[in-house]
């Protein structure tokens, strides 16, 4: 690369929870800079997660924070061009991806399922990642059953 690499910046961490995880995930929530619209929409939705999992002990953050990982892929199929031919290469995801990708996948499919607005649609996302089940948790599995699937280009790893 000619440039240098653009320096990581820092995320201040959320008022409520003083957690900088809920951060990243409400900018990636956010449309048109509207950052208290979406705080709002990730509060009220972690309010409905509370009270439809009163039987659950976990406070709701760590419920969340569960799901996120329940989502959360480990491997990714690349596509790589080699000799005339392009092959799906199985690599790791480094761990900030990992993250970004789950969030993104999350707040994806919060917005495709049908339903009243969107904290009642991220709340039920959030649910059904935690319950191991939903549009998300079913991307994770597709993204691991490519790079199963092609693990014989593994040796093409960049």
């Amino acid at each position: 690369m000619r440039k240098a690499k653009p320096k990581k910046r820092l995320v201040l961490p959320d008022p409520k929870f003083n957690d900088t995880k809920v951060s990243k995930f409400v900018n990636h929530l956010m449309f048109d800079g509207k950052k208290n619209i979406s705080y709002r929409i990730f509060y009220t939705a972690l309010d409905i997660v509370g009270t439809k999992m009163k039987d659950n002990e976990k406070p709701v953050l760590e419920i969340w924070k569960q799901a996120l990982d329940n989502i959360t892929p480990q491997v990714e199929v690349k596509s790589r061009r080699i000799g005339g031919a392009t092959f799906q290469v199985p690599t790791e995801i480094r761990p900030d991806r990992k993250e970004s990708v789950s969030m993104k996948n999350m707040i994806a499919f919060a917005r495709k399922r049908s339903g009243k607005g969107m904290a009642e649609k991220l709340a039920a996302e959030i649910m059904d990642a935690y319950n191991n089940q939903g549009g998300a948790f079913k991307r994770k599995e597709d993204m691991h059953r490519m790079a199963e699937a092609n693990r014989a280009f593994a040796h093409f790893r960049f």
